[in-house]
């Protein structure tokens, strides 16, 4: 059933949004890498309102999430209804991933996804899902290659929403995260080439929670060893 304030949206959304309940309600029981950003959020929505307690949320924990994101996720998690687990990843005894290449992506993801596929052949799930969009095809993303090489599905994708369609989705859903902006890991303020290690990632978190906590909720610290490098939206400035 489609919910009466997507109805009311222009006919491509509302298309779009019955051919993703559909696509979910045919796979049965899955689990969902949740980040608790707007398409994973998105996503498990609209999971929970087909599947129930057969959509499994799994948020991969590690140094690169900041705490107040990882609490955000388990409070939209519960607002949700939706059946939530956090699981520890290793990313970090990765060398690949320390290194920090443009492909460090690669080894996170493969990772997280190898995690995810273990609890769903453990507990009987039938797929591995995740956020991606139509827009992130035409991005350079590594992440992109370990999902399919792990035989993750990405609904959102396949029906052909972008991030604009999620956003006003999200929107008629009354979800908290339509405007939310984008959180890359904590791992993407490293400069390639710098070694990724716990003492810079804690520094990159203080740094923003610091900022954050002075009223600007959209912030970016880079980390240039000495120097920090402090990326706001323009009104902010």
């Amino acid at each position: 059933m489609i919910p009466a304030a997507v109805a009311e949206l222009q006919p491509r959304l509302v298309e779009r949004y019955a051919r993703l309940q559909e696509l979910l309600r045919g796979l049965g029981r899955v689990v969902i890498g949740f980040s608790g950003g707007v398409d994973s959020t998105f996503l498990l929505a609209v999971a929970v309102g087909c599947l129930g307690r057969d959509a499994l949320a799994v948020t991969g924990v590690s140094p690169s999430l900041a705490a107040d994101e990882r609490e955000e996720a388990a409070r939209l998690a519960q607002r949700l209804g939706a059946n939530h687990r956090c699981i520890p990843t290793g990313e970090m005894q990765v060398p690949g991933y320390v290194a920090n290449a443009p492909d460090r992506c690669y080894f996170c993801k493969t990772d997280l996804f190898e995690r995810l596929a273990a609890i769903a052949r453990a507990e009987g799930y039938t797929a591995v899902l995740d956020g991606s969009n139509l827009d992130d095809l035409g991005d350079l993303r590594p992440g992109r290659e370990a999902a399919r090489q792990q035989g993750v599905r990405s609904p959102l994708t396949e029906v052909e929403l972008t991030k604009a369609d999620i956003r006003e989705l999200s929107r008629a859903l009354g979800l908290r995260t339509a405007e939310k902006p984008a959180m890359a890991c904590l791992a993407s303020r490293i400069p390639h080439g710098i070694p990724v290690t716990i003492e810079r990632l804690t520094q990159v978190e203080q740094a923003e929670a610091a900022l954050r906590s002075l009223g600007f909720p959209a912030v970016r610290v880079r980390h240039h060893e000495a120097i920090a490098r402090i990326e706001l939206p323009p009104a902010d400035r």
